[in-house]
């Protein structure tokens, strides 16, 4: 089978609350406090995996990871009990659902070996991030056990910061072909943490064994991180030859884009003007955090969430470049609200990986059966609601924890536990 895209999305875990914990994460901040849905959000997720089926896209999932932490906890001397709330909050949290955070990814036309080379993230700037990646490296090496088509690799180790594929783009003239690899990177200094540091990607640059002729490094403007933009897969998606970007995604973009049509002529840019799409307005309605895919007919479509949609602003000019010539043709809303309040959009949700769907670990594969089973499993199992001061409890503990192992076991992926 022909190599393609597969989008593997991030269940959110039954631990989904909102502490408040990512700052220069807006949505995260203005929420802190609110009682979260995790019942709600889980089956918000499966429902958007179900329409990536129904649009013909190839689809898989990971599981959420085990929480909470005891193993960090037990790092930190403290436990559940006995822990200051915001270490509390650290361990419970249910962050590994916004799987772009899982690994940066190279597929095997990009790489020396030929293979599809995977690093997973340390994502040591925020400390309830930082204890992930062992558990997603785990779930990376059962699903991409195949050595013969795939190397997953650890983290890049401290003091250097990577937040995987939400700083990453690539260009390519189809999935199947080898691309263009596009690094994004901040530099800090503003009222926010830039969480990509340039190290870590030439270290993954490097791991994943690509040519440096087809490899950029740019820089993420200062302003969009100060503006919320954290990621850079909030101002700019990328898919085969189309890069959508805002006007001030990138620090000297003349340059950026200069350097993207040098090393790709064939390269589509798509600039939304900041006069009419302000930072404010991308990073409220994640009018750039969107699963920008092709379609089986060849029709390119940008699947965003449903506050692009009600931003007026964001909308008119969506609209009117869908009714031009441009490269998008088609906008698919849907409704992932209980992620977008933590500050996850669609693209958040999920890792990009392009391979050929039977040598990835089929127990990872999305199929409407078992969509269904996943969802029963959420439904019966998840809590319909967390407040942040319920952390504690070791009642919502249990059930949080047999919620999960139910899901593994519905999986066959017991082996996680």
């Amino acid at each position: 089978m022909a190599l393609v895209e597969i989008n593997f999305d991030g269940i959110i875990g039954p631990s989904h609350n909102y502490a408040g914990l990512s700052p220069g994460n807006i949505a995260s901040a203005n929420n802190a406090g609110a009682v979260s849905q995790p019942r709600a959000a889980a089956l918000q997720g499966v429902e958007k995996m179900r329409a990536n089926l129904r649009l013909g896209l190839a689809q898989g999932f990971f599981l959420p990871l085990d929480r909470p932490n005891k193993a960090w906890l037990e790092g930190m001397a403290t436990d559940m009990a006995s822990a200051e709330p915001h270490i509390r909050a650290a361990a419970f949290s249910a962050s590994a659902m916004w799987a772009a955070n899982a690994a940066t990814v190279s597929p095997a036309p990009d790489t020396a070996d030929g293979k599809c080379h995977l690093s997973a993230a340390n994502l040591l700037t925020m400390a309830h991030r930082s204890h992930e990646w062992t558990g997603t490296l785990a779930q990376l090496k059962l699903a991409f056990a195949d050595e013969q088509h795939f190397a997953v690799h650890e983290p890049v180790p401290p003091p250097y910061g990577d937040e995987g594929a939400a700083n990453f783009m690539r260009l390519c003239p189809s999935h199947d072909e080898a691309g263009l690899e596009i690094f994004v990177y901040g530099k800090s200094g503003g009222p926010f943490p830039a969480r990509q540091h340039i190290e870590s990607s030439k270290a993954i640059a490097r791991a994943h064994r690509l040519d440096p002729e087809r490899t950029l490094f740019i820089q993420q403007s200062d302003i969009a991180i100060a503006a919320g933009a954290f990621h850079n897969d909030v101002v700019a998606v990328a898919n085969e030859r189309v890069l959508f970007t805002h006007e001030q995604a990138f620090e000297e973009p003349e340059a950026a884009y200069a350097a993207i049509r040098t090393k790709m002529p064939e390269a589509e840019i798509v600039i939304v003007p900041a006069d009419r799409v302000s930072l404010a307005d991308a990073v409220q309605s994640y009018l750039f955090n969107a699963q920008l895919v092709t379609l089986p007919s060849g029709e390119r479509a940008l699947i965003l969430p449903t506050e692009a949609q009600a931003n007026g602003r964001v909308w008119s000019w969506l609209e009117e470049h869908v009714a031009g010539n441009g490269p998008i043709r088609r906008l698919v809303p849907v409704d992932v609200r209980q992620s977008m309040a933590n500050g996850g959009g669609p693209a958040c949700l999920r890792l990009r990986v392009v391979a050929d769907p039977t040598t990835v670990d089929q127990r990872f594969i999305a199929d409407e059966a078992k969509l269904d089973r996943i969802a029963g499993v959420i439904a019966e199992h998840w809590p319909d609601s967390i407040a942040p001061g319920q952390l504690g409890d070791a009642a919502l503990i249990e059930q949080v924890q047999q919620a999960r192992l139910a899901l593994l076991n519905a999986c066959d992926l017991a082996a996680l536990a």
